[in-house]
């Protein structure tokens, strides 16, 4: 896996290589069946600049043991409370503090009545609904495993060491410094050659004919770029150049007719460890939950008893890297 981060130049398409994705969760559980799924709420909107104030006081954690209604003789508790206001829609947002605690009761007091109802009319012990339920505990203990298991446990020196490992182990990559004259025709870039020949200023003539919209202002800069970068034509032209040097011919490319000077050369510097921070944990991560993923199929006794399903799995893992 690469670390280059490049800027959005013309480019070639490029096959890119398959990464397995991590398979977690896609929905939340019901805050008030599994309390410990639901702790995390989402980071509040910064304020606008012009009205940035001092940072309030961190609010204080809601009492457990605080109740504050009995629905269906059930207690309410300040905890429950909290927690459906995690778990209320994006909408409530913008109101007003009590208006938010009220809609979070009225979440509270429609999921209480209704779960109510649906004891006294035996719903919970519906086989189906059972089998929905063991379900969302496997999940929930799945979430709880990837949050205490591993995210907890990646250190800041692990991730720098698995830095530090990516570019030991990536490769040195030149790029060139190049600048070009886009035109219609072959014509018009031989014109343009004669008079390079002759002693013109390449960021002149660049400027005056270039067809690039990006280049009529800088003289055809295109900064520094990497193989893979340029379509092909253009690319190898570049990398072909000595510094100072320029296309002696036309190159043609599907944007047409292109004049290439080369600037400069220079091994290309990998990103700083405080730009790909983040990117690498992630890599971390994944890496791990994988590896705890594999040792458990293998410690778990798995035995795919349908045939094709077994074929469609053995495909799966046999195409993932």
């Amino acid at each position: 896996m690469s670390l280059s981060f490049r800027r959005a130049l013309p480019v070639r398409p490029r096959h890119k290589s398959r990464l397995a994705e991590l398979a977690l969760s896609a929905s939340l559980l019901a805050a008030l069946t599994f309390p410990s799924a639901a702790q995390e709420a989402q980071p509040a909107e910064p304020a606008p600049a012009e009205a940035a104030q001092p940072a309030p006081a961190a609010p204080a954690q809601p009492d457990p043991n605080k109740v504050v209604a009995t629905i269906a003789g059930q207690p309410v508790t300040e905890a429950d409370m909290a927690l459906a206001l995690a778990s209320v829609d994006q909408q409530y947002a913008q109101l007003p503090p009590e208006q938010r605690r009220a809609a979070a009761f009225m979440a509270v007091l429609e999921i209480k009545l209704l779960a109510a109802r649906a004891v006294a009319e035996g719903l919970d012990k519906d086989p189906d609904f059972e089998k929905r339920m063991a379900f969302l505990r496997d999940r929930a203990l799945h979430s709880e495993v990837i949050e205490k298991d591993i995210a907890a446990k990646i250190t800041d020196g692990e991730v720098r060491a698995r830095y530090d490992k990516q570019i030991s182990e990536t490769p040195p990559v030149n790029e060139v410094h190049a600048r070009h004259i886009l035109v219609e025709t072959k014509e018009e870039a031989e014109a343009i050659i004669k008079q390079l020949e002759g002693g013109a200023d390449f960021v002149a003539l660049a400027n005056e004919h270039t067809k690039d919209p990006s280049g009529k202002t800088s003289g055809g800069d295109l900064g520094y770029f990497a193989p893979g970068q340029m379509v092909p034509e253009f690319e190898k032209a570049a990398f072909a150049l000595e510094v100072g040097g320029y296309t002696k011919e036309p190159v043609q490319s599907q944007f047409g007719w292109h004049i290439i000077k080369v600037e400069d050369k220079r091994a290309q510097q990998p990103p700083a460890f405080e730009q790909v921070k983040d990117q690498i944990r992630n890599l971390v991560f994944r890496e791990k939950y994988f590896a705890l993923v594999d040792q458990l199929r293998k410690d778990g006794n798995v035995d795919i008893t349908d045939p094709e399903l077994k074929t469609a799995v053995d495909a799966m893992d046999a195409s993932t890297p």
